[in-house]
């Protein structure tokens, strides 16, 4: 039976049943599957020699026999040192050497035929030439020369395993697919491919696979051969259409048309309690410029860490209340959706607005009737956690939504909110700023506003780094802020994603400070297991100064606003992404009195000193996100993994900005003005059939 690209791998030569359900494990389930599962590196194999010809520093490949073989150290067997003797026809003699190399014992046996690469080193005190953990290929008596060359003696594809199915296999299926198939339909626009003189998919796939001979195995390890260089642009050309077309229709909806009237503007006049900044002025404008147009309004508002989104975010709900709508503000943890509710509800009441408060931990009498308030237009501005979001809350006329920290929500939940009413306008806020690299793939869809400007009499936060052993000298300082009226935080991390590890630490560093450290002074215990009631408690009691030092996990990272705060204590800061350290940083400093961020560490590794650094040397929010990327990497930017974020299968953002960027200009173009409706037609249908499914942000047609 011919094999095509919907065949399933369980009918490819050499799967079988096991192996095929180890290749689903990766998402591997088709031949299209198996070919867009592209190398992570490659090796130049093709310096073959013989044992006798071998030199001191060289990279080669020999393939030889096993002579002998033993495992010492077997008390604790998984650190074993395996050696190996080797010998082939020239006569020559070579030793391998694996530590904690147990897992060789069964493979290597005398007889067993083998390829090894890796650097040709002198052992000085056996007078022999050795290799220290080569790359090994096992060659079987039951595969052809031809499939036997496909590891050694060239430029090698290196893929990472799926389970027990190693490079090696992987390999040779991807081979026999490539040796099967017919030409692959070629679905990038003509255009595009003429215009940037693309090879074709066929070759582009077979050549990112098996790379011709003399290819600069550098170039391609940097994947930049032309063959890679059209399939990374190709993938981000259809994530980047998907966006575009999807921004587009969203915008071609019928959405409210808000009018800006002089009472409007009189209105966010007597809302606001201080100047606004002049970015806080621009952005406004953006966002009530999009809400008088008549589609929809989908705008991300990002600002660094006290730059004032709250009170922006507030403006435009005006703007909506104005015109008889209400608003929903969802925030992802009832203490940040509460700070909203009490900063937010003086404000709005001076307006004649009564804002209400849902969470979760309402008993069910109170939701009840605040759902029957909301379903008959009684409450016009609704602020709460994921409890907004369920299906029996409903609204009269919901006219704008307000998401903050957007990024610690899932994609679904993102569109929920939004989808309680026909085509409210949507605002999601961050105080993470977004680089641009992860602002073109999973908020593509947006239009950005930035605040840039922080209000005025802001002070640059001073940040110290100590160690462990130096804890008394960050201690000390906090006793100087308090001993002159202020008040501190000391922080501890959520660790291993385990609330109650961290709540553990944060109550017994409550009761050392409490009993041991500073005993004459008020210190208060706020963390994620306490209770509503309890956590309202807590922080109100530092709000007004009572108490004096505030021993917290993460719960306080976003909203939490003291001026009088200014000191903070963040132990273990190691185990803190960069952009969590700079949120929980931004807690201090909001007022005028100069204020600190002290690091304390542990164990620190080399990401952990250039975070730290970081950190230390710049206030920059959007330049610490750039480096939490590139340190972190994009899946666990945010924390957590972002489950908006594409799983791209050769592209890379940190890697590959440049032709992300080019692939986004093309795709605007694209879309713009495509050859023809049919190539447009054939366009979505291509994204419909092969993107969505991958990308549930990508929601097309």
């Amino acid at each position: 039976m011919p094999l095509t690209l919907d065949t399933d791998l369980t009918y490819l030569k050499g799967v079988g049943p096991a192996r095929a359900a180890m290749l689903r494990a990766k998402q591997l389930e088709t031949i299209e599957d198996l070919l867009n599962y592209f190398p992570f590196r490659y090796e130049d194999r093709s310096n073959t020699k013989p044992i006798r010809q071998l030199a001191p520093g060289e990279l080669a490949t020999v393939v030889c026999e096993v002579k002998t073989a033993k495992l010492s150290g077997m008390r604790r067997k998984a650190l074993g040192l395996f050696e190996a003797e080797f010998t082939d026809s020239s006569g020559g003699l070579l030793l391998a050497k694996w530590f904690h190399g147990a897992y060789m014992a069964d493979r290597l046996t005398p007889g067993t035929r083998v390829a090894l690469f890796g650097k040709i080193e002198f052992d000085s005190y056996r007078g022999e030439l050795q290799m220290m953990h080569p790359e090994t290929e096992l060659l079987t008596g039951d595969e052809d020369e031809s499939e036997a060359a496909l590891h050694t003696g060239r430029i090698v594809p290196v893929y990472e395993a799926a389970g027990k199915v190693n490079s090696r296999v992987i390999r040779a299926l991807v081979h026999r697919v490539l040796e099967d198939m017919p030409t692959l339909e070629d679905h990038l626009p003509e255009s595009v491919v003429r215009q940037l003189r693309f090879p074709s998919r066929t070759e582009a796939i077979r050549y990112t696979h098996f790379p011709p001979p003399g290819t600069p195995v550098k170039i391609l390890n940097d994947f930049r051969s032309q063959a890679q260089f059209r399939l990374i642009f190709e993938e981000f050309f259809w994530l980047e259409c998907g966006l575009e077309i999807k921004r587009r229709k969203a915008r071609s909806l019928p959405g409210i048309t808000f009018q800006l009237t002089d009472r409007v503007r009189e209105q966010i006049k007597r809302l606001l309690p201080f100047k606004p900044t002049g970015a806080q002025k621009r952005v406004l404008k953006e966002i009530a410029d999009d809400m008088a147009h008549p589609s929809p309004m989908h705008r991300l508002l990002q600002g660094d860490v006290g730059s004032g989104k709250t009170i922006v975010a507030a403006e435009a709900a005006v703007i909506a209340l104005e015109n008889g709508y209400q608003v929903a503000m969802l925030a992802p943890t009832e203490i940040l959706a509460a700070q909203h509710y009490y900063s937010l509800k003086p404000l709005l009441r001076k307006l004649g607005y009564e804002p209400v408060l849902l969470t979760g931990s309402l008993s069910a009498k109170e939701k009840q009737k605040i759902k029957e308030m909301l379903v008959v237009g009684m409450i016009p501005f609704a602020i709460g956690t994921h409890a907004l979001i369920e299906k029996d809350v409903e609204f009269r006329n919901l006219g704008l939504v307000i998401i903050d920290e957007q990024h610690r929500f899932g994609v679904m939940q993102r569109f929920g909110l939004a989808q309680k009413a026909a085509a409210p306008d949507v605002l999601v806020m961050t105080a993470t700023p977004i680089p641009r690299t992860l602002a073109m793939t999973i908020y593509g869809d947006l239009d950005v506003s930035t605040i840039d400007e922080m209000p005025p009499g802001r002070k640059t936060i001073i940040t110290k780094h100590y160690t462990g052993d130096q804890v008394e000298l960050a201690f000390s300082q906090v006793k100087r802020e308090i001993d002159d009226g202020a008040q501190a935080y000391v922080v501890y991390p959520v660790i291993e994603e385990s609330e109650t590890q961290a709540m553990k630490a944060a109550t017994a560093m409550h009761q050392h400070l409490a009993s041991d450290v500073f005993p004459d002074v008020e210190v208060g215990l706020l963390h994620g297991k306490l209770s509503s009631a309890e956590k309202e408690a807590a922080m109100d009691s530092f709000k007004t100064g009572r108490t004096k030092i505030l021993v917290a996990t993460t719960v306080i990272e976003v909203g939490v606003d003291v001026p009088n705060a200014t000191v903070m204590v963040i132990e273990q800061a190691e185990r803190f992404g960069l952009s969590q350290l700079h949120q929980l940083r931004g807690r201090v400093g909001r007022g005028g009195a100069q204020s600190y961020c002290l690091l304390v560490t542990e164990k620190l590794g080399d990401t952990g000193k250039e975070r730290i650094r970081t950190m230390v040397d710049t206030q920059d929010g959007f330049e610490i996100a750039e480096m939490d990327l590139k340190l972190r990497g994009p899946g666990e930017f945010f924390g957590t993994k972002q489950s908006g974020l594409p799983s791209l299968r050769i592209a890379n953002i940190l890697r590959d900005p440049d032709i992300l960027g080019a692939a986004k200009d093309e795709a605007r173009l694209f879309v713009e003005n495509p050859p023809s409706a049919a190539d447009f037609a054939k366009a979505v249908e291509y994204i419909k059939g092969h993107w969505q499914r991958r990308y549930a942000l990508v929601q097309v047609g």
